[in-house]
């Protein structure tokens, strides 16, 4: 069984525990914090376990020529691309007012620190763990400096290689034990030929002693679904409170309906997974009892003979007889009565039925 750890206090993930769900609010808040609780309390009345952001220190994060380059997208908030950056980015005050509203309404609350400065501040927050996102996978000093605060990880792998991923699980590993990968493919939106989910099984081989998980930029939910199905511990959806929004995640996003459906979905995957035990169920009892075969006489059998398999064939029969996979079982064995055609051939009819016999000395 992989290995299982709280990620939330209260919260375990991996082993048999329920997948854990991360609404990623992101940056669609377009830099209003009403919207960003907006989005938070969706996220809680949709059943996400977790309103996610992303925080970023910008002069640590980018440097000055990136800052001041020209921004003319259409999901542009300001001239430059540190203009842009700026009107998305929320103060250390607002993040603070942002956690107490999370906690207030009954939602986990973190954020992706985007560079290692804005980890610092995530660390004084208290966030119950760490969101490593794509950009940082490789960003090995960052990676070091994360597990070592030994708060969870939660760490995304778009634009990696396997190669990588190997060293980022021996990096984190080395100074935290409490981490997940996702397999992530890092395009928005991304086509279904580039998701990759046989990647979550390579993971679970590769890193057979931590929980693995998806992070999805798809449209719809059908194949975060079948990610769980594959077993993946921890899912995470970008969301949104309108998909043709400013703003260059929205389209990717998930709106309110799709989001609850989301959870609904995983949840009904997860119950219909079961225990792995192939067994007859109590539920299936009424089919058995209708429409179970038997074996029965092909031909009349006279007390005392030995069967042999032309004897026997196999039916729907009253009462119910031996069951058809014991049926080569009945070879060499002699019936204590006399069975008409077409009757079944019962366990109590035949001679030391389901004892071994004894060998001579």
């Amino acid at each position: 069984m992989p290995l299982e750890f709280e990620l939330c206090p209260g919260r375990k993930i991996g082993g048999n525990n329920p997948c854990f769900i991360i609404a990623e609010i992101g940056q669609n808040h377009q830099g209003d914090i009403e919207k960003a609780k907006e989005l938070i309390k969706m996220a809680k009345d949709c059943g996400a376990d977790c309103a996610k952001f992303q925080k970023s220190e910008l002069e640590y994060k980018f440097n000055k020529k990136a800052l001041e380059r020209p921004y003319t997208s259409k999901h542009s908030w300001g001239k430059t691309y540190g203009e842009h950056k700026r009107h998305l980015e929320f103060s250390h005050e607002q993040y603070r007012e942002l956690q107490q509203y999370a906690k207030e309404v009954g939602i986990f609350f973190t954020a992706s620190g985007m560079d290692e400065m804005a980890v610092e501040f995530l660390d004084e927050l208290n966030v119950p763990f760490f969101k490593v996102g794509s950009g940082d996978t490789n960003n090995f000093p960052y990676l070091k400096k994360t597990a070592q605060k030994g708060r969870p990880m939660v760490v995304s792998s778009g634009m990696q290689s396997m190669e990588t991923m190997r060293q980022v699980y021996k990096t984190v590993k080395e100074y935290n034990q409490n981490f997940c990968i996702l397999q992530c493919t890092s395009a928005y939106p991304l086509e279904p030929e580039d998701v990759n989910l046989r990647v979550i099984a390579k993971y679970q081989k590769e890193f057979p002693d931590i929980p693995i998980g998806y992070s999805g930029h798809e449209s719809g939910i059908s194949i975060t679904v079948g990610a769980v199905a594959l077993g993946a511990k921890v899912v995470e959806r970008h969301v949104t409170f309108d998909k043709g929004a400013k703003g260059s995640d929205h389209a990717a996003s998930l709106d309110r309906e799709e989001l609850a459906e989301l959870v609904r979905s995983i949840r009904m995957v997860e119950r219909a997974l079961g225990t792995g035990e192939k067994r007859m169920l109590a539920c299936e009892k009424p089919c058995h009892d209708k429409l179970g075969k038997s074996v029965v006489a092909k031909t009349a059998i006279q007390k005392g003979t030995e069967l042999t398999l032309d004897m026997l064939t196999v039916k729907v029969a009253e009462p119910r007889g031996v069951a058809p996979e014991k049926i080569f079982e009945l070879v060499g064995k002699k019936v204590t009565i006399d069975i008409e055609e077409d009757e079944s051939v019962t366990e109590e009819a035949i001679d030391k039925y389901g004892k071994k016999v004894k060998l001579a000395a």
